[in-house]
């Protein structure tokens, strides 16, 4: 006997099969509504809950990745928008913009004109390099002995011009681990106060796993299993792990915020040390 649940399933993922062989296509979401016998402000909901994003979005990421493919190929810029079924330059443009921080012509060029501003600054918990691009946050990544600044930042964006100049990314930094208190009653305050820009690339369940990081409060801890349950995927745990692991952003996207089911800590990209160091820290802050 089929379930509600079966059948649900069923339909979302014959809907799945469907755009992932007619993205090119760009079929509407009347269209794929129509596919699985479902209103469109039902596939809509039902869609989104099953595969964690919206299957406009899904079909943007399959729509960029082929658009990519075809741009390392070679291919002219609107030959690629062409043969990704977008109506032109523009609209891979604002797809490339929206999704990777970059745009086509700067992904064809492997990066050129598109520079990496950074600087090493000392935090509560050693000191890290920060680097940005346009003015917004790409990478946090703590430092340990040996480690080479430069190297970390082109393994993490390969395609970039590095600058080192700490100047230009101080205001960031001092916004970060402020080393002075903060009048939060003036327009100092108020500026301080505003979230930071960050910078963020990865598959989709990488942006998921990520986006639910930030969902924990500071000094609260969260077990992989919630993060798995969070993002509506109970049973990947082990992928969430993989996802945390490969956060770029230390520190603000609060990856060390998630420890085993048992209570254990576990293990830290920044090592196990740190991670009990900010956890300590964070949990003063609240208690004052």
């Amino acid at each position: 006997m089929t379930t509600d649940s079966t059948y649900t399933y069923q339909q979302i993922a014959s809907a799945i099969e469907h755009l992932t062989s007619h993205y090119r296509e760009q079929p509407s979401l009347g269209e794929l509504a129509e596919k699985v016998n479902l209103s469109e402000f039902h596939f809509q909901r039902l869609f989104t809950e099953w595969a964690g994003v919206s299957p406009k979005k899904f079909g943007q990421y399959l729509t960029l990745e082929y658009a990519k493919s075809r741009l390392r190929d070679g291919y002219p810029l609107a030959d690629a928008a062409h043969d990704s079924g977008l109506s032109g330059t523009g609209r891979l443009h604002d797809l490339f913009v929206t999704i990777e921080g970059i745009t086509p012509g700067q992904f064809k060029q492997a990066g050129s004109g598109l520079l990496l501003s950074y600087g090493i600054f000392n935090s509560p918990f050693g000191p890290y390099v920060l680097g940005t691009l346009n003015n917004k946050i790409a990478l946090l990544h703590f430092l340990n002995d040996g480690d080479e600044p430069e190297t970390i930042l082109t393994t993490a964006w390969p395609e970039v011009s590095l600058k080192n100049d700490s100047p230009a990314v101080q205001f960031l930094a001092d916004q970060i681990f402020p080393t002075t208190a903060i009048d939060i009653s003036g327009d100092l305050g108020n500026k301080l106060l505003k979230p930071l820009p960050i910078l963020l690339r990865g598959s989709a369940f990488q942006l998921k796993v990520w986006e639910a990081l930030l969902n924990i409060p500071e000094g609260r801890l969260a077990s992989y299993d919630q993060i798995a349950s969070a993002i509506g995927q109970p049973t990947a745990s082990r992928a969430v792990g993989t996802a945390i692991g490969s956060n770029p952003i230390g520190y603000l996207i609060p990856c060390h915020r998630v420890i085993k089911k048992t209570g254990l800590f576990g293990g830290y990209r920044w090592g196990a040390e740190r991670k009990q160091a900010m956890l300590g820290w964070e949990a003063a802050r609240v208690e004052k």
